[in-house]
């Protein structure tokens, strides 16, 4: 396994290879051929930031079963998306920020974000698993009473995209069998998710396949396979922390 992380160091970012605390910096296009600097960084010298510059995150509804079990929602044929706008976008240690132009619910959704790594377009489930790079830990924070606020008009994106609710990261890592993890989601020192990746409905490969039907998946791009049961809401003041082994934990305080 390899983790890749993205990081602010002199005012400039960067990124490299994470390894036992220390930052291996790397140089070029971390999706292609990217080149060693010789650069060595402890971790407590730089300032995490999201893992990548995706283009687009892309989020799934109802994608796995012991969820749409408990809502008694039918299985899906194919992946059921709604889009994250790239201004959401924040890495690990930053700060979740309540809207203010929004007094309602705000909740957590730990789950496994996929990354691209090459062009992927109308690709085949057998060609999806070389244009996935890797893995990473999502926080999908939703505006939860802004989805239905208007009956004629479902706003997913409005509620998924304020400023700071795409939280991603703290590394990319490659290498990893997506069906042997488990999410771990802790809100204030109290587990309230933990749930296993084998459990979805749609898996990754597939998920990058159907998508790639129908529209373009550029390397970046981030893909949030949807949650499980214990999705709830958090409190300004909350420490919140999405955790997957062999990517490690993306955490965060929301705040006013």
């Amino acid at each position: 396994m390899t983790h890749w992380i993205r990081f602010k160091h002199s005012d400039t970012t960067r990124f490299g290879v994470l390894d036992n605390g220390h930052i291996a910096v790397h140089e070029g296009d971390m999706f292609n051929a990217p080149t060693a600097t010789g650069e060595d960084l402890s971790l407590d010298q730089v300032t995490p930031v999201a893992p990548t510059t995706a283009g687009k995150m892309l989020g799934l509804w109802n994608n796995f079963h012991a969820l749409a079990t408990k809502l008694d929602s039918a299985i899906p044929e194919e992946p059921l998306y709604f889009i994250k706008t790239n201004g959401s976008y924040l890495g690990t240690g930053e700060v979740i920020r309540k809207p203010a132009s929004y007094d309602g619910k705000v909740a957590f959704e730990g789950e496994l974000g996929i990354v691209i790594g090459r062009e992927c377009r109308a690709v085949s489930e057998a060609d999806a698993a070389s244009h996935i790079f890797g893995y990473t830990c999502i926080n999908d924070v939703t505006a939860v009473g802004l989805l239905g606020k208007d009956p004629t008009f479902m706003q997913w994106t409005r509620a998924k995209s304020f400023d700071t609710f795409g939280v991603f990261g703290p590394v990319v890592t490659t290498g990893l069998d997506p069906s042997t993890l488990t999410i771990r989601t802790v809100l204030n020192d109290q587990e309230r998710q933990n749930y296993p990746v084998s459990d979805m409905i749609i898996g990754p490969v597939k998920t990058v396949s159907m998508i790639s039907q129908d529209m373009t998946l550029h390397p970046g791009d981030v893909i949030c396979c949807g949650t499980s049961v214990g999705v709830g809401s958090m409190k300004p003041g909350s420490t919140i922390e999405v955790s997957i082994d062999g990517i490690g934990t993306l955490s965060n305080r929301y705040e006013n």
